[in-house]
């Protein structure tokens, strides 16, 4: 059976591109690793965090656009994204939210006690503390290893028919149903990040796309030829998936399940350092080779931004 190893990265979409580096990497101290652009928008940024290398499982994106109307969270999305944290660092974690004047709350679920709160726009996050996966070893804003995010703990989907988006996930994707608590369902890749979906069980709102809202989450192949296994095994299950994507540092191909959330699948490679080295991830605007001739006109449309130190780590 065709199985993902678990989430490749998840895209939001945003306001304001600045204060989107300030929350992402200055306050929750991940690392930009891309800053590129829409390929289907070019004047809209597309910026990238993860860990120190953005390896899969780690990377949340954003399409940052003043212009965009705020959305609702609601069926059809990503409801909460999750972000895990070494055991033992809560209580860091706590006092930072606090220093930034993040507001919090704490929830508990499948034995696991989780930090809850929102970004600037919106979106639902939360921490968890888990032993599994790799430490974060990027250092930024008084953030240090053994308290840095080290990548997704996973995500809480809310879908129109709940049972629809379990079959997907256990029939399609090959993610295992480990436990049903408290009006959740729980699922479980092999992977040790990125690993943990849980689907909302109680009736929701209808979710309209815009600022604050997950635009789609992406699933991990292992390779090109792996993808195109997942093209034809979603033509014959009839969920009409598009033509393979070019994304330069992936692959994809997009659908949508029935429970309507967007789900993508991408390849693990090429790579975020396939245009860049990777001590300079992040630090320049990266285009695709069909774009490089408009450089300087976009560079002059889009705004200055840059990865800083904020006040409360001066």
């Amino acid at each position: 059976m065709q199985k993902t190893t678990g989430i490749h990265h998840i895209t939001a979409m945003v306001n304001d591109a600045q204060r989107n580096i300030d929350f992402y990497a200055g306050v929750l101290g991940l690392r930009l690793i891309k800053k590129t652009i829409n390929f289907d928008r070019p004047e809209v940024y597309h910026l990238y965090f993860g860990n120190e290398r953005g390896e899969p499982g780690t990377v949340i994106t954003f399409f940052p656009w003043a212009k965009q109307l705020k959305g609702r969270i609601g069926t059809g999305q990503v409801g909460v994204i999750s972000f895990v944290i070494p055991v033992g660092s809560l209580p860091f974690w706590e006092h930072r939210l606090q220093k930034f004047g993040v507001e919090f709350q704490h929830s508990e679920r499948f034995d696991e006690r989780t930090i809850l709160f929102n970004d600037p726009d919106g979106l639902q996050l939360e921490l968890v503390e888990r032993h599994e996966g790799t430490k974060n070893s990027w250092t930024f804003g008084g953030i240090q290893i053994e308290n840095a995010i080290k990548g997704f703990g996973g995500a809480t989907l809310i879908s129109a028919q709940p049972s629809k988006t379990a079959d997907v996930l256990e029939n399609i994707l090959g993610l295992e149903c480990i436990g049903d608590e408290e009006g959740f369902l729980r699922f479980r890749t092999e992977e040790n990040i990125g690993n943990i979906i849980d689907i909302k069980l109680s009736p929701s709102v209808r979710g309209l796309m815009g600022a604050g809202t997950v635009h789609h989450i992406a699933w991990r192949a292992k390779d090109e030829g792996d993808l195109l296994r997942w093209e034809s095994l979603l033509k014959e299950k009839e969920f009409y998936p598009t033509e393979i994507r070019d994304r330069n540092y992936f692959k994809a191909v997009y659908f949508h399940e029935q429970g309507g959330i967007l789900f993508e699948i991408a390849t693990d490679p090429p790579g975020f350092s396939v245009d860049e080295p990777i001590d300079e991830l992040g630090t320049k605007l990266m285009l695709p080779s069909w774009l490089e001739s408009k450089r300087q006109e976009l560079e002059e449309h889009l705004p200055s931004i840059e990865v800083r130190n904020l006040e409360g780590d001066k």
